[in-house]
């Protein structure tokens, strides 16, 4: 089921108004799904079945991606006001503590969820946060090339190179291991909400000085790479379980940077596992 829902969230000027759009299914113990930086809750998609056998799936769009507006003015796209926002959209839905997961910069807003107390379960997906100063600024080179891309090809053209595994690849390769298995319907909308997303240039501002440094204690958390993350090599991994001992630590062979598309079964795996 495809929705949305607003709410207020505090600024220095007062409340202001906020809405996501989400997709929800299944049943049993809430799982909200965190997507990354200039992707849409789409990305889910391949795992969403699986994961709703077992739990009840929220997958939203972040502020300023895919069907959810921008913030409005005095609201920041910065890492507290973005866990407020999803604070806020918990007790809208009434989902109490979910579990959560997420990957990329929906894994470093996952965790951040985690170190306030705001979730069950952590379970992040080459989370942000844990690069050196030189792999921050690769990936941000990297993220800034797809999206000029992403914005310089005409729709027609995207929906004719999705329709081969040539253009999915050269479309998607950065993100994916395995990118021709993608749908051509799929590798065409997310080429395309990466240029229409409204919140890309102030969320990758955002993040130039962000660094992930606490422990989340007293909240079980999952961290996995990807052995083939072309944006945040896996070494981030190693340092995440240095800053947070007490993880799980877990490796995804033959993925890249989005794994849900490489390894659907794998990656349904690890999430249930991480939000029991």
């Amino acid at each position: 089921m495809s929705a949305t829902v607003s709410f207020t969230v505090p600024s220095p000027r007062g409340p202001r108004p906020v809405t996501v759009s989400y997709a929800r299914a299944g049943r049993g113990e809430p799982l909200l799904l965190l997507h990354g930086i200039g992707h849409h809750r789409q990305a889910w998609d391949p795992v969403v079945d699986i994961l709703a056998t077992e739990r009840d799936v929220i997958a939203v769009d972040l502020p300023g991606f895919g069907a959810s507006p921008g913030l409005p003015d005095g609201l920041a796209y910065d890492l507290p006001t973005t866990t407020a926002v999803f604070g806020a959209f918990c007790e809208a839905l009434e989902l109490g503590r979910p579990h959560v997961a997420g990957n990329s910069l929906g894994g470093l807003l996952a965790l951040e969820l985690g170190r306030e107390k705001r979730v069950r379960s952590v379970t992040a997906l080459s989370p942000a946060g844990f690069w050196s100063e030189a792999e921050r600024r690769y990936a941000f080179g990297v993220l800034l090339a797809m999206r000029q891309i992403s914005r310089r090809l005409p729709p027609p053209l995207v929906g004719r190179l999705s329709r081969t595994a040539a253009g999915r690849t050269a479309l998607t390769s950065t993100i994916y291991a395995r990118p021709a298995r993608r749908s051509p319907e799929a590798v065409a909308a997310e080429t395309l909400a990466l240029a229409r997303a409204t919140g890309f240039d102030q969320t990758l501002r955002a993040g130039a000085t962000v660094r992930f440094t606490d422990d989340v204690p007293g909240v079980p958390v999952t961290v996995a790479w990807g052995t083939r993350d072309r944006i945040l090599v896996r070494r981030q991994g190693v340092r995440a379980k240095q800053v947070l001992p007490e993880a799980r630590l877990v490796r995804l062979p033959g993925c890249g940077h989005v794994p849900m598309n490489d390894d659907p079964a794998l990656v349904a795996r690890v999430l249930l596992d991480g939000s029991r």
